[in-house]
């Protein structure tokens, strides 16, 4: 009998019986997506060499693969297996690898061609003729099933399509609004995108540095949604320039995605006045390129990806130069980013950390600021910090303590916050209906099976539904806005049809030494290179051979070993030679499965009674430590493992009778 091991105490082994829940969580950075694209099926489509393929499965459950091929926080990389074992594979620059090939910014294909290409992948069916079968399927996940039958009447018509289409108005360009447009595009809507800032794509365009997400790379982006008759009215701040009853008025939905635009500020004596500045309003400015009034030594308060994109912006600034390594030892154009957490406690990414040390971020760790000190004209000279003993309770709740007699002051002229961000909903407060409700933080509630709020045909995404997260979060909540959307003004359901199996993999094979191959670090431009502008990219980005190299490294987890017991004969082969020691034989005696699992009706089905059953062995594997070798398949003499590849995926149509 073969049971997948799940925690080894003292004598008793506990076990999970496998289930779809189960197979799904093995490929760990699919599950851990909130788009869940299948990054183990292209991260090993770019290790056989099959590029094209790598991109189609990467781009088809996110309408913004190109952008989160540079900027993603990546889930998928945090959740990787491989990481268990050394360092997860690097998924987002493989990502970005095939998007430069591929995808909107090789300006190889035009940008209605490029869907078509994606989308009718999704056509294929699944079988079992070969591994880049199911993959192909597997892009199709999340894709709606309008667009594809558009594909036999030519896709360049979808514009005109929609013209008729009921209309539908998004607030707000980024991530979030552009993935809603996207696909309420793609169900035949009228989609009209409302922006304040000059230029769309809202926080992509305006919040993050040109260093880490290229302009042109953006406008591409903006370019294919434009191209499915999406229409931006840039410049155009609601509640001045529209009134948001009016909007309601004009358009049968509304989605609100504006996102957190603003930046958090802590009411500090001195905090008010000329030389404090939010740091995400200093990010619009440089990225607008307009004028900021910024002394030479700046302190960024805060310790996140946000502290480190204004942190590094600074000290791109022109003012900031000429002669950079002399006006150092000189003792100005400093920048110092102070944080209550430690540097292992940093919520900063390691690579944002290790690239500010080498372009001249000054660290102070542990610190909480107290005041912001002004001299008599009333310009900012300092501020005034006290040492914080622990950040985090023993729960990990956000708990700060302080010892109050230990205080340091760091001299400056210009402070930035970098605490957090909210959104600006003064917007709202002009409404004279008066049906969206808001509680008592000033937020508008939502439901978060559907995202819509108390206002009919008023829908929620990104930020404003779930707070602050990830760039990916953003884009899945756009998604499922769109399918609410599309629900609420057509009246029919949309309804996920999804689809699971195992295939037998007749000749599996690895490359040589993958297990013990070191993770390849990005590569990047030289520091003087990278401060010579704020567009100078920073990230070079993999070549073909550094790519397949660290694609091959993937454990490919989609790939599980499957025992027939039947076939078993117990003779602890596949144990001997396992390299990680995941399998063991143990007696039935010693398994404990967890509460819910019907155990014993197993055991009686296979043996007759759970007496009689306890007499026999079992083949117990710990799946953490796995890493698809297939020596145990190799080894055994009765044919009792096989190589299965699991592939799940679906689609989203229309509900029936709807």
């Amino acid at each position: 009998m073969a049971v997948s091991l799940a925690e080894v105490s003292g004598s008793r082994v506990r076990v999970e019986v496998p289930d779809e829940a189960y197979w799904r969580r093995q490929i760990k950075c699919q599950d851990a997506c909130p788009v869940h694209t299948d990054a183990r099926g292209y991260v090993r489509a770019i290790a056989r060499g099959d590029y094209e393929q790598a991109y189609l499965i990467a781009r088809g459950p996110n309408p913004l693969a190109s952008i989160c091929g540079r900027v993603c926080g990546a889930p998928c990389e945090a959740a990787c297996r491989r990481g268990d074992v050394d360092q997860s594979i690097s998924i987002r620059a493989l990502k970005r690898f095939v998007t430069q090939r591929h995808g909107v910014e090789s300006r190889q294909i035009k940008p209605l061609d490029l869907l078509r290409r994606v989308l009718s992948v999704g056509r294929e069916k699944l079988s079992g003729q070969s591994s880049a079968a199911s993959e192909a399927a597997a892009c199709e996940a999340e894709e709606l099933g309008r667009f594809r039958s558009l594909l036999e009447g030519g896709i360049e018509g979808v514009a005109a399509a929609n013209a008729d289409g009921p209309k539908v108005a998004i607030i707000g360009s980024g991530p979030a609004g552009l993935a809603a447009a996207h696909d309420l595009a793609l169900l035949g809507c009228r989609v009209v995108v409302f922006e304040m800032e000059p230029i769309p794509a809202g926080m992509l365009a305006v919040g993050i540095p040109a260093y880490r997400l290229p302009r042109d790379l953006i406008k591409a982006e903006v370019e294919l949604i434009e191209a499915l008759g999406v229409e931006f009215r840039c410049s155009t701040e609601v509640g001045s320039d529209i009134g948001f009853d009016a909007i309601r008025s004009e358009y049968a939905a509304v989605v609100i995605a504006v996102g957190a635009k603003r930046s958090r500020r802590l009411e500090l004596p001195g905090a008010a006045g000329p030389g404090v500045l939010g740091g995400v309003e200093f990010l619009r400015d440089v990225a607008l390129d307009e004028p900021i009034e910024m002394g030479k030594r700046v302190v960024v308060i805060g310790g996140g990806n946000v502290a480190y994109d204004i942190s590094r912006s600074v000290i791109r600034q022109a003012e900031m130069d000429v002669s950079r390594s002399a006006m150092r030892q000189a003792g100005v154009g400093e920048v110092h980013m102070v944080s209550l957490e430690s540097l292992e406690e940093l919520p900063a990414d390691d690579v944002e950390i290790l690239e500010g040390d080498e372009e001249g971020v000054i660290r102070h760790h542990r610190w909480g600021p107290v005041q912001i000190l002004r001299n008599e004209a009333g310009h900012v000279s300092g501020i005034e910090f006290k040492r914080a003993t622990r950040v985090f309770d023993e729960n990990g709740r956000f708990a700060p303590e302080f010892a109050e007699n230990e205080r340091m002051t760091v001299s400056c002229d210009t402070v930035m916050w970098a605490i957090g961000q909210q959104a600006d909903l003064s917007f709202v407060t002009k409404m004279t209906g008066g049906d969206l409700e808001l509680n008592g933080r000033g937020l508008i509630d939502c439901r978060p099976d559907d995202l819509s709020t108390s206002a009919a045909g008023v829908f929620l995404a990104g930020d404003l539904a779930h707070g602050p997260r990830l760039l990916i979060d953003a884009v899945a909540s756009g998604k499922k806005a769109a399918r609410s959307v599309y629900a609420y003004v057509t009246g029919r359901q949309l309804q996920a049809e999804d689809v699971s199996l195992h295939l037998p993999i007749l000749e599996y094979s690895r490359e040589a030494d993958y297990e013990k191959t070191e993770r390849l670090a990005v590569p990047t431009t030289s520091v003087s290179e990278r401060l010579a502008s704020q567009e100078s990219v920073v990230e070079r980005g993999y070549d073909e051979q550094a790519a397949r190299c660290e694609a091959g490294r993937c454990f490919d987890c989609g790939v599980n070993t499957i025992f027939d017991s039947e076939k078993c004969v117990l003779c602890g082969g596949c144990a001997d030679v396992c390299p990680e020691r995941c399998l063991r034989l143990v007696s039935i005696r010693s398994l404990v499965a967890d509460e819910g699992v019907e155990f014993d009706g197993l055991l009686e089905s296979r043996f007759g009674s759970s007496d009689e059953a306890m007499g026999y062995s079992a083949i117990v594997k710990d799946e953490t430590k796995c890493i698809r070798c297939a020596l145990c398949a190799e080894r055994c003499p009765v044919g009792a493992i096989t190589m299965e590849r699991y592939t799940f995926g679906g689609t989203w149509n229309v509900a029936a009778g709807g």
